[in-house]
């Protein structure tokens, strides 16, 4: 097989990236080890930049998001049984939250790859990566994980593999950095049956730990409340999960929880990770294959989606005009955007989660943090900008 990029991964960030160069003319294949039925059933987060919103307007697969998404002129920060509202419509001049879930994205994308006649092979086992430093690098791999070996040559590779695939490795170690960090916290997550609780997503901060009110759809709402990451999820019963999320979202002035059936629930661990150079050779890293943020600052799916802007940006000039120079300069425009996100997410872990190690002054130091931003304009609309996406940098 020959195509001109060949894209390992069928997440957001393999799917736009193959979008993108669609619309530009430019062929690529997608290999992806799930069926297509597992990655458009994984139920992810989704709190979409406006400029992730915007793309996917622009590129015709954002029908059903403008029919189906929520969108939100702000989000509340709830502290001291108070809550706070953040109006970030208005202090960014008209942009908005957007929840619409990342499997939601994935449906979307790959029905549109699929309908431009795209090839995605789903189901793909022993992936690997070879001659990344030549002109024409090669992906090996066996449809159906116990086919024959079978081999597409390409022009370029882009890792789009998430964080445990094999991109990442095939940068020889003595050029990649890696830089992490492991929180000592996890995420309880849940998806319930009910009405919304609450009209925006709620931040609470609470001596308990942490509570997150998110929104699905009418009928499904997604809620979570921070816990000890090695905990076991089969510890919690649905008593115990509600009596904490009442505990930490509850208000002086009435509010009430609405609850309903669990239908799903787990733990999830919070880390932060970069790679650096996000290049080599003939193969570019994009999504988190290059990088892992916690969930707080909401930016994983859309820090994919700018990865590809950026790569696809620089294969439409390589093909127009042969130059590299976008090329070359790939990992440095995306980092500065990456570490960026990096501190706005480590911002958000560390101001609304409980480290049950602070002494009484740095929890005092916490809560006039959030004071601060809920009081002051100037610290509302940095909050804001960073929430809602920061304009590209190219």
């Amino acid at each position: 097989m020959r195509t001109q990029v060949g894209i390992i991964g069928a997440g957001p960030a393999g799917l736009m990236l193959s979008h993108l160069l669609h619309l530009q003319g430019i062929e690529s294949v997608i290999i992806e080890n799930r069926t297509r039925e597992e990655i458009e059933g994984t139920i992810r987060a989704g709190v979409l930049e406006q400029g992730t919103v915007d793309l996917m307007k622009a590129t015709g697969v954002g029908e059903r998001l403008s029919r189906e998404a929520h969108f939100h002129h702000g989000i509340e920060l709830r502290f001291n049984r108070k809550g706070h509202r953040i109006n970030m419509h208005e202090l960014t001049g008209g942009k908005n939250v957007t929840v619409y879930a990342q499997h939601e994205v994935i449906k979307d994308l790959v029905a549109a790859r699929l309908q431009a006649g795209g090839e995605l092979i789903f189901n793909a086992g022993d992936v690997s990566l070879h001659d990344l430093d030549t002109a024409t690098p090669k992906i090996r791999f066996r449809k159906d994980k116990a086919g024959e070996l079978q081999e597409i040559v390409c022009d370029f590779i882009a890792g789009c593999d998430g964080f445990h695939g094999p991109c990442r490795a095939a940068i020889p170690g003595t050029v990649r950095k890696t830089y992490e960090k492991k929180y000592p916290l996890g995420w309880l997550g849940i998806l319930i049956e009910a009405p919304p609780s609450a009209p925006e997503l709620v931040y609470a901060h609470h001596e308990r730990g942490f509570a997150l009110l998110s929104t699905r759809s009418p009928e499904i709402q997604r809620l979570y409340i921070q816990v000890d990451p090695r905990d076991d999820i089969a510890n919690w019963s649905d008593d115990r999960i509600w009596t904490e999320l009442h505990a930490r979202l509850e208000t002086d002035e009435g509010w009430k929880l609405i609850e309903g059936p669990i239908i799903q629930k787990g733990i999830i661990a919070m880390r932060s990770f970069v790679c650096d150079p996000m290049q080599y050779g003939r193969l570019f890293l994009a999504g988190d294959a290059a990088h892992i943020v916690p969930p707080t600052g909401a930016k994983g799916l859309n820090l994919a989606v700018a990865d590809v802007q950026v790569l696809a940006r620089g294969f439409d000039a390589f093909y127009k005009t042969r130059k590299t120079e976008l090329l070359e300069r790939y990992s440095a425009t995306c980092l500065r955007r990456i570490w960026k996100a990096e501190r706005f997410s480590s911002f958000m872990t560390s101001l609304l989660h409980v480290n049950m190690d602070h002494s009484p002054f740095e929890r005092g130091i916490q809560l006039a943090e959030l004071d601060y931003i809920t009081s002051s304009r100037a610290a509302s609309t940095s909050l804001a900008e960073n929430y809602v996406g920061l304009p590209m940098e190219w």
